[in-house]
């Protein structure tokens, strides 16, 4: 088993692991303190360049380790705090997982910045935004380097602080205000169950660093599906949930559209989305020991994929159909983490980050183009006026549909060959979850981007191409969608599977734990060429299918007021779920809130504070009644005290 070891350079190493999060601190501190003050173009700069430093420093150590035999090891920066047995270190794990992280965190995150560079160039609050994104990073860099689940937590807290700020960003508005709120708020249910799965972790190992748990996990065979790891891993399942965005909790994320384009790229391509995924990928040796959590995680990440799909089918605004998307995608992520394909699920996570990111910004490029419009019913042919963008935006639209050789074939061939030799039914059901995603995707590229102008002749007018500030980080992005699926070829096509065999160092605490529930699946190459070519045919048919519907046919979704089916109208309101939320869970609470201030708050508290308040008043008014100002009226009060107390002191003592 591979061990966790101090590296013999820990001083460079704790200097140049310190910068990669301490620089877009940095960032958020300077360009903070100086909003509206600084000049944009330095704004940008420091914002921008600060998470660039990172990203170069994080392709260092990632050389670093590789050169030096991939041996993880920890940097002890100081100890945090002791109380009793527990010690909390400030300190960072690099590993394989933690270096993967850091090099999509910081990429993907510096592109973004660039684009945003652009995006918000005319916005009143353009330092305070950089400021905001560089906490963002800060916070996600937190969390994936640290050592510990409270180094973890810290961050988790972060990213979901930093959420609510970009989604309320432009916070004149209630609505935005009222999304950023209930994205706060259902992430604080899930990071409620997270951080009782750490006080879990804690009572059964006497520790929260990943080495020791991890190691104590590994030699506890015999407590395989017992009732203390299944209550850990769903504990820490309910805080994946939240910031994930799985059933129930993942009617945030559609919401968190409300924040600036750059900002749903950022969360739902690099950072927050996939925090919980690494949560579990990370303590990985914690699920193998709980088949019966695996198998939830399964459950709950397919019916996700299919109902956030069935969604997307009716969305009208450009980035809610990318907003439920990403709850899709998400999860045939957790599908694939239970039924244990690891690595194939953080494979998907990576080419996700590519094209989910490029499908953002480029929905974003739509926006700045048309005005800020967000429905594709009022869009159509901007192919013609935005060449780059439609470009792009198609790459990334055929790499999440699972068309070859783009980036997303790979990762979701291979996802769903575990699922298949698992259990042939979820396989189906993942490959309907698929035909749903390529048909909504492509119908939302037909809509925007072929046959006629459907808006105003004021956007009409205003239609052009983004500057370059916003396309470069397009065409990177969509590089990396066309070429980053091959660090993961399949046995049919390779011996080697890049990205498994370098990961493959981080389940070795799982392996000793359960071996053989870690086994690469059992499928020969004619069985996995069938699955491919199933795979594709059923996206191509999808494609086809929105072809015929949105360009030959020239279908446009009914506007709104529109008389629907009852399935149509069921689906484009989104089940009704936040309507059943808000009758089952919000307006009791707010009734009982209600309540309890009327009756508890004004009668009870403030009875009982009034009511001192007039007993001393009235007390007041009689005891005044005593100072009459006759002198012989004190002396005798004075006499009879005196008496009195002589009289008390006397039977008393």
């Amino acid at each position: 088993m591979q061990e966790v070891v101090m590296p013999f350079n820990n001083q460079e190493m704790a200097l140049l692991c310190l910068l990669v999060p301490l620089l877009p601190f940095i960032g958020f501190l300077i360009n903070g303190l100086g909003n509206r003050k600084l000049p944009k173009a330095l704004v940008g700069l420091l914002g921008s360049g600060t998470v660039l430093a990172s990203f170069l420093i994080s392709v260092y150590l990632f050389i670093d380790f590789t050169s030096n035999g991939s041996r993880p090891y920890i940097v002890d920066l100081y100890n945090w705090f002791s109380v009793g047995s527990l010690e909390i270190g400030f300190s960072f794990m690099i590993d394989q997982l933690t270096l993967l992280m850091l090099l999509m965190v910081t990429g993907i995150g510096f592109l973004i910045h660039v684009y945003s560079a652009g995006y918000m160039s005319h916005d009143e609050n353009y330092g305070k935004f950089f400021s905001f994104l560089n906490l963002f990073m800060f916070s996600m860099l937190l969390l994936v380097m640290g050592s510990n689940y409270v180094m973890m937590f810290v961050g988790w807290e972060g990213v979901g602080l930093c959420s609510y700020l970009l989604i309320g960003f432009w916070n004149k508005n209630t609505n935005y205000n009222n999304a950023a709120k209930k994205a706060f708020i259902m992430n604080r249910i899930g990071d409620l169950g997270f951080l009782l799965g750490i006080f879990l972790i804690f009572i059964t190992f006497g520790s929260v660093s990943y080495p020791e748990v991890f190691l104590s996990a590994s030699q506890m065979t015999g407590m395989t599906d017992s009732g203390v790891m299944i209550a850990i891993t769903m504990l820490l399942f309910v805080g994946a949930m939240g910031k994930s965005a799985q059933i129930p909790l993942f009617t945030w994320l559609p919401d968190a559209m409300a924040g600036p384009t750059p900002v749903s790229a950022l969360i739902h391509a690099a950072t927050m989305v996939t925090a919980g995924i690494y949560m579990v990928l990370r303590s990985n040796v914690l699920y193998v020991l709980a088949p019966t959590t695996m198998g939830f995680i399964a459950i709950i990440g397919l019916a996700t994929a299919l109902l956030a799909a069935t969604i997307g089918l009716a969305q009208n605004d450009i980035k809610k159909v990318l907003a439920y998307s990403t709850v899709s995608q998400l999860g045939f992520m957790f599908l694939a983490l239970g039924v244990m394909a690891f690595s194939s699920s953080i494979f998907h996570v990576l080419t996700h980050a590519f094209f989910k990111a490029l499908l953002f910004l480029g929905a974003g490029s739509v926006i700045h183009a048309v005005s800020n419009e967000q429905d594709i019913r009022n869009m159509g042919g901007l192919r013609k006026w935005l060449p780059i963008t439609f470009i792009t935006f198609l790459i990334g639209t055929l790499a999440i549909s699972g068309i070859p050789p783009f980036a997303g074939f790979f990762s979701k061939d291979e996802l769903l060959a575990h699922v298949f030799e698992h259990n042939k039914l979820m396989w189906a059901l993942g490959l309907l979850a698929s035909f749903m995603t390529s048909f909504y995707m492509f119908r939302l590229l037909f809509l925007t981007f072929f046959g006629k102008f459907r808006g105003t002749e004021a956007q009409r007018s205003h239609l052009h191409e983004s500057p370059s500030s916003m396309t470069i980080p397009l065409i990177v992005l969509a590089i990396l969608s066309t070429v980053g699926g091959f660090i993961g070829l399949p046995a049919v096509f390779s011996d080697t599977h890049t990205l498994g065999n370098f990961l493959a160092p981080i389940y070795n605490f799982a392996r000793q734990a359960n071996g053989a529930a870690l086994e690469a699946p059992h499928i020969d190459h004619a069985t996995e060429y069938i699955l491919m070519g199933v795979s594709v045919i059923v996206s191509v048919i999808a494609i086809i299918i929105a072809y015929f519907m949105y360009v030959k046919k020239e279908t446009v979704p009914a506007p709104e007021g529109t008389r629907l089916s009852p399935i149509h109208n069921l689906i484009y309101n989104k089940y009704y779920i936040d309507e059943i939320y808000d009758t089952v869970f919000v307006r009791p609470v707010m009734a009982m809130s209600t309540a309890f201030h009327r009756f508890v708050d004004v009668i009870v508290v403030d009875g009982i504070v009034n009511g001192f308040g007039k007993l001393v008043m009235a007390s007041g008014r009689v005891l005044r009644l005593t100072q009459s100002g006759v002198t012989g009226f004190y002396i005798f009060v004075m006499v009879a005290s005196i008496v009195l107390i002589l009289f008390l002191n006397f039977f008393i003592a």
